[in-house]
């Protein structure tokens, strides 16, 4: 579902980065509930994951009326898979098998980025590619902030107050010397990764902790300020584990278990 009705929204909640972990995505809805939000945005890679897939979806359109979302590489990833890429890859063949075919049209429905309203721009890894890390650069292994001048080379135009976008993981706030505001919600489902693309890398948050960020706009005399908050919500993140393992992935069970990549 999307909500793309236009509507005055004072506090936004972002999340992103579910993948499949249902049980994270509960406690964050349940939490969310609780702080007098206008609207919720979800920023894609949704439902790619060894944990519950189909449930994940299940809960998302019990909540559909609430939340905004968009797509992210992963899901895309998902729908896009051939006949071989799920043969050799046993978490997608578990991830196809799950998923209902609504569910695999749903993701292919959705939008690739959104404007919310004149202020606030959605978009899962930056506003051209779903792949692009908007606000870290990697080549070290680890991320470190791009510069302003990059950043904005990057946004390609978009003029919005306020970006949120996900991707890295990584919870983060950047004030722009444009007087724009990035936020990355961080990951609700998966608190650290290493990635090969387009060099090994780690994201790591050291903590199991789901991760999603609250946006307020502040009217002043002197025009409109946003306030962001960074959320950590403690959930079963053990039962989430547990079903990790039992498709296989030890590396995804200690990244939920501990918010560190798995040692070699």
């Amino acid at each position: 579902m999307n909500n793309l009705e236009k509507k005055q929204i004072t506090t936004i909640a972002a999340i992103s980065d579910i993948h499949s972990n249902v049980y994270a995505l509960e406690a964050v809805l349940a939490d969310i509930r609780h702080r007098g939000v206008d609207q919720i945005v979800n920023l894609g890679d949704i439902l790619y994951g060894p944990i519950a897939p189909n449930a994940t979806y299940e809960l998302l359109m019990a909540h559909q009326d609430d939340i905004i979302t968009i797509r992210g590489n992963q899901d895309r990833q998902i729908y896009e898979a051939t006949t071989a890429e799920i043969t050799n890859n046993p978490t997608m063949d578990f991830i196809v098998k799950d998923l209902s075919k609504k569910a695999i049209e749903w993701m292919r429905s959705l939008p690739f980025d959104y404007h919310v309203n004149e202020d606030v721009y959605l978009c899962h890894g930056s506003p051209t590619d779903d792949m692009t890390y908007l606000l870290e650069d990697i080549e070290t292994g680890q991320p470190i902030v791009r510069n302003d001048e990059t950043i904005l080379a990057l946004l390609g135009g978009i003029d919005s107050a306020v970006i949120l976008c996900g991707h890295t993981h990584i919870p983060r706030t950047v004030m722009l010397a444009s007087g724009q505001t990035i936020v990355n919600s961080g990951s609700v489902g998966y608190p650290a990764y290493e990635d090969n693309l387009p060099i090994i890398h780690k994201m790591q948050t050291y903590s199991p902790h789901a991760s999603y960020a609250l946006i307020k706009c502040i009217e002043t005399q002197q025009g409109k300020q946003w306030q962001t908050e960074h959320i950590k919500v403690a959930y079963n993140h053990e039962a989430a584990a547990s079903l990790t393992l039992k498709n296989g992935r030890e590396d995804w069970a200690f990244a939920l278990k501990t918010g560190r990549v798995a040692p070699v």
